[in-house]
């Protein structure tokens, strides 16, 4: 198929853009991490859409299983419309393609190529090999972006590490005497449970659990899916003998001295940051929300650990100094480090920024 000078695809069907568009919508209706986030729409031979199917949990049929099974015989000769590229390999479930070739699909229109080793074009390859015809890519839409911590995760064996802070407009995230609650409205602060129930932990400091006493757990209105895993970062300090978190099984990890650690907690320890970082990796955390105070925020951003800062600006002055976003001295201009800014958008009335390191 050849492309317009625009480089969109000269007669691209409609039915497929609209196919691609629903089976996105449908992938980011639920977080099957460690599994990725996928969507499939079948399209009988007239490009009548006859089923969807998304993954909904790991060890779960695929999306295009679900499909399939919905579309019975309308999918002989028809397409599969699909966000990422089938796999070819026996895991917890048989190869997609497989079921793709028996189902008598004619044609599959992939979003994007799976970065996962095991596939990695070889979805895309098997197909082809089947007599099956593969489009890969979709103008207009970015089908990698309904999942991006998994993608960051395959491609470098570590979650995407999102770093959350909240201010007034002059960057006072609690007053002198420590209170904070609430900096931000409450539409902000939906919208951070939002980012709470997208990620598979967040990450607190030892002293944020000592001051607050959070239970990092998501509290949306009729919100049932899986709870984020809570994690600890502790220096050399003694942690509380009792704590919320304690009780959803935290990962703390302990990067300075071990002492006397609480009853029945495990404690893990860790040389740095970027080691807890490649361990939270290999236990097949794909995004963690980072929600620590001025401390981790600093040591993290110090470490190379962060991946993308969201910036909740509250509708406020300070007028003073209370507690600042990270701690420690801005002792020159040339300490600065520089972001590049994605989205800047109001929420109530608060502003909230998405950046990410340069």
């Amino acid at each position: 198929m050849s492309r317009g000078t625009n480089g969109n695809r000269i007669g691209w069907p409609q039915p497929w853009l609209w196919a691609m568009e629903r089976a996105v919508e449908a992938a980011a209706a639920h977080r099957p991490h460690p599994n990725p986030r996928v969507g499939a729409v079948v399209l009988s031979s007239s490009g009548r859409p006859v089923a969807t199917g998304t993954h909904r949990a790991a060890g779960s049929p695929h999306a295009e299983i679900v499909a399939l099974a919905g579309a019975g015989s309308d999918a002989v000769g028809g397409t599969l419309v699909v966000t990422l590229e089938p796999c070819a390999h026996h895991g917890r479930t048989a190869p997609c393609v497989d079921a793709i070739a028996a189902a008598g699909i004619s044609r599959v229109v992939v979003g994007v190529v799976d970065p996962d080793p095991r596939v990695s074009g070889a979805g895309v390859a098997a197909l082809a090999f089947a007599g099956i015809a593969v489009e890969v890519g979709v103008p207009g839409i970015d089908a990698e972006a309904v999942d991006p911590g998994y993608f960051h995760h395959r491609r470098t064996g570590r979650p995407r590490m999102t770093l959350k802070l909240a201010a007034t407009l002059d960057g006072q995230t609690a007053a002198a005497d420590g209170t904070s609650q609430w900096i931000t409205g409450a539409a902000a602060r939906a919208d951070a449970h939002r980012l709470r129930a997208d990620a598979d932990a967040v990450m607190i400091g030892a002293g944020t659990l000592r001051l607050d006493d959070p239970s990092l757990d998501v509290r949306l209105p009729g919100y049932t899916g899986a709870q984020p895993r809570p994690v600890v970062i502790a220096g050399d300090r003694a942690l509380p003998a009792a704590a919320s978190v304690y009780r959803r099984h935290p990962l703390v990890y302990r990067l300075g001295r071990s002492g006397a650690e609480p009853v029945g907690l495990e404690v893990l320890g860790a040389a740095d940051l970027p080691a807890v970082v490649k361990d939270l990796g290999a236990r097949m955390l794909v995004d963690v929300l980072v929600e620590g105070g001025p401390t981790l925020a600093r040591s993290m951003l110090a470490a190379g650990a962060v991946d993308r800062l969201v910036l909740y600006l509250a509708g406020r002055l300070a007028g003073g100094l209370g507690r600042p976003l990270f701690d420690g001295v801005f002792a020159t201009l040339g300490d600065a480090r520089d972001l590049h800014i994605d989205q800047a958008i109001a929420i109530g009335g608060d502003l909230r920024i998405v950046a990410r390191p340069c």
